[in-house]
């Protein structure tokens, strides 16, 4: 009699843990290099010589100095071209994807719940270093917004990705994701 009572509640906990691995096993696990096209990702990986003549500390390696002169120079130079990229891998467009990032907050709700953000590769981006290529960085809207540990903190993110353009104060993204969930990052997680 004890032993028929305990195959349902058996039956059920295999369901359940049947049921996560299908939902963990709908969303791809994704690196940041991957939403690059191939040549912006080559161009960034060959970068040009005259780059290795710019001294540490000069005019020519100040930040607003880089962002105007890669604006000037966009137009003849793949490198600085990439490195303000909109361009996209169109594959992604509807994709269920997972992928670690940092969380660069844009608004918040009367609880301080972060609702609007960039999602990016790296801490720092867009905050204390200039943004990535556009095609690096994540535009999500949460209503249900999160309560954030702090910028240093790594989060996955799961949703489905688009290719849509946002452009804000803060910077430009070329894809946006609606969000299924937000987990902090633990080492050794993927």
């Amino acid at each position: 009699m004890l032993f028929s009572k305990q195959i349902p509640a058996f039956i059920f906990f295999v369901m359940i843990l049947f049921s996560q691995t299908l939902i963990a096993d709908e969303y791809r696990n994704i690196d940041w290099i991957e939403l690059m096209p191939k040549d912006d990702l080559e161009a960034l990986s060959n970068p040009p010589e005259y780059l290795d003549q710019i001294e540490d500390g000069s005019f020519e390696d100040q930040i607003s100095s880089q962002l105007q002169s890669a604006l000037e120079t966009a137009a003849d130079d793949k490198y600085q071209q990439a490195l303000v990229s909109t361009k996209v891998v169109k594959t992604f467009d509807n994709q269920k994807i997972r992928l670690p990032g940092f969380i660069v907050p844009i608004e918040f709700d009367d609880q301080y719940r972060v609702t609007e953000f960039f999602l990016v590769p790296f801490f720092g981006a867009c905050i204390h270093a200039p943004p990535p290529p556009p095609n690096q960085i994540i535009y999500a809207k949460y209503d249900k917004g999160f309560a954030q540990v702090g910028l240093y903190a790594a989060y996955w993110l799961t949703g489905t990705l688009h290719i849509s353009l946002t452009e804000n104060d803060i910077a430009t993204s070329a894809y946006t994701i609606d969000i299924n969930s937000i987990e902090p990052y633990k080492e050794g997680d993927n």
